[in-house]
């Protein structure tokens, strides 16, 4: 059965040693929510006495002082195919329990994107992130403090348990930490050419159907699934979700054969970025029993991107990428069909140039009422979490959500589908008036939506139960004290097996 936190085994060993290993983490690099969870987990387990080392590639666009960086008496010589590739490890020290090790290598990482430019993926991502993982490996294993246990995530970390298994097996290596594998995405699997293969430098066990092996293709995230340890994704709907055929994005043989290890844990919120008391992004501070600064900062959002100013005008945010799996299909024509309603909608984000252009079209044909920033802003994101009364996610699908999670913390009430972690994150008005703290429909339609938001219009007409949603939503508690509490207690399971 799939596990909604794993065991709880807190007689083991209270301080550990923890390897997580990433190909991007905040505050360092980042194209999406992926960074946000590693630098968090990261800082909430050293925070709680864990000695905790981040490795990750060492990107051209790391927001990084190199200066403040210790480059390791430690070369890399790794064997990809027949050609012997160097790299050099980096030190940070954030503090005393949290150390970062960036992988530089400039040939694979010294270029403007991180994993690609212009809307296309580099060609040779297989090379680089099996440079990568091979050399997170043989850091686990020759490092003079060696981790007890190795958290790896997503397709471009996922080889290091397959590396690490394999010099177990065939190359002496005792006692590996164990290993646990994060998906924080299943379409994203790290799929190439068959002969990707001879670049890892394993036995052709590793390369069949029961292992790495996807229909011809090597299979990054799939090689990772078999031989790590326990696998996690990022929320619980999202862990039972995956293993149905309509979600496995055809890897439900492997994931029904792990269920026993497979476990949901919700993501976090970082509250230290995250909300409206003393956020350097808002002019106006405002909590659950003091709503005044949420009105201003609408008054304020209105101005800054030329819409009518008016407090009777309900506002509609979407800070999202402008993609397929966001609902941007359903979302066009379903603002095309209720605009006319009076409603505003402030738009940011980026994606695929058709979607990009639809919302510009519709922004100039109702200029006092859209409003589409094509970018990302940090500070302007926060903005429209502040100033809307409502947030719009109408994702096709989504393993956890972030921007659900911030909208509660800052009273704009979350138009869900009712799928992965805004099932488990999201109370919707239907399913529990009484607790309710934001709107959930459950068919990816267009007629489906369209009746989320004409719900939305009702509850602002009824201004006590908008502002009791409110504030119910914005006293939900998702720290990342309380996430990194249940992978605390994974870890703990797996080294309790282990001994």
């Amino acid at each position: 059965m799939v596990k909604g936190e794993a065991s709880s085994t807190r007689s083991l060993p209270a301080s550990m040693h923890i390897m997580q290993v990433a190909g991007e983490c905040l505050p360092y690099s980042k194209t999406g929510g992926l960074a946000d969870m590693v630098g968090a987990l990261a800082k909430s387990l050293a925070g709680q006495g864990h000695r905790i080392t981040v490795v990750t590639p060492l990107y051209k666009a790391c927001q990084l002082d190199l200066a403040e960086t210790t480059l390791m008496d430690w070369d890399l010589e790794i064997w990809m195919g027949g050609e012997l590739i160097k790299g050099r490890v980096r030190h940070l020290e954030v503090h005393s329990n949290l150390h970062v090790l960036f992988i530089e290598q400039p040939e694979f990482f010294g270029r403007e994107g991180l994993y690609g430019e212009g809307g296309a993926d580099y060609p040779d991502n297989a090379h680089r992130y099996t440079f990568f993982c091979k050399a997170c490996a043989n850091l686990a294993r020759y490092w003079p403090e060696p981790p007890q246990l190795i958290h790896v995530h997503d397709w471009q970390a996922a080889l290091v348990p397959t590396f690490v298994d394999h010099q177990h097996l065939y190359e002496g290596w005792a006692s590996p930490p164990k290993t646990i594998l994060t998906i924080h995405n299943l379409a994203y699997q790290g799929n190439f050419p068959g002969k990707t293969f001879e670049l890892c430098h394993l036995p052709e066990s590793y390369f069949r159907p029961e292992t790495g092996e996807f229909f011809g293709q090597m299979s990054f995230l799939k090689s990772g699934m078999v031989h790590a340890d326990a696998l996690t994704t990022v929320s619980p709907t999202y862990a039972r979700e995956i293993l149905t055929q309509d979600s496995a994005c055809g890897m439900e043989g492997i994931l029904n054969h792990r269920k026993q290890d497979l476990h949901g844990i919700l993501n976090g919120v970082d509250y230290d970025d995250w909300q409206t008391e003393n956020n350097p992004f808002l002019d106006h501070a405002y909590g659950p029993q003091q709503l005044d600064g949420k009105a201003q900062q609408k008054a304020l959002l209105q101005a800054k991107l030329d819409l009518v100013v008016s407090d009777k005008i309900p506002l509609f945010g979407l800070v999202s990428r402008l993609v397929d799996q966001k609902g941007m299909d359903i979302l066009l024509p379903a603002l095309n069909a209720t605009l006319d309603r009076g409603f505003q909608v402030a738009l940011l984000g980026t994606g695929m140039p058709h979607y990009q252009e639809a919302l510009e079209r519709l922004a100039s044909r109702f200029p006092k009422q859209v409003a589409v920033t094509i970018g990302y802003s940090n500070a302007l994101a926060h903005q429209i979490e502040a100033g809307s009364d409502f947030f719009l996610m109408p994702s096709r699908f989504e393993p956890c959500g972030l921007n659900q999670m911030y909208s509660l913390r800052y009273g704009s009430v979350p138009i869900v589908r009712n799928i992965g972690g805004l099932r488990d994150s999201v109370t919707g008005l239907q399913e529990d008036p009484q607790q309710a703290d934001g709107i959930k429909f459950q068919a990816f339609s267009v007629s489906a939506l369209i009746a989320a938001v004409e719900e939305a219009l009702k509850l602002f007409e009824d201004p006590p139960r908008l502002k009791g949603v409110r504030q119910r939503g914005m006293q939900k508690d998702f720290s990342w004290d309380l996430t990194s509490g249940a992978y605390l207690d994974l870890y703990r399971s797996l080294l309790k097996k282990k001994a």
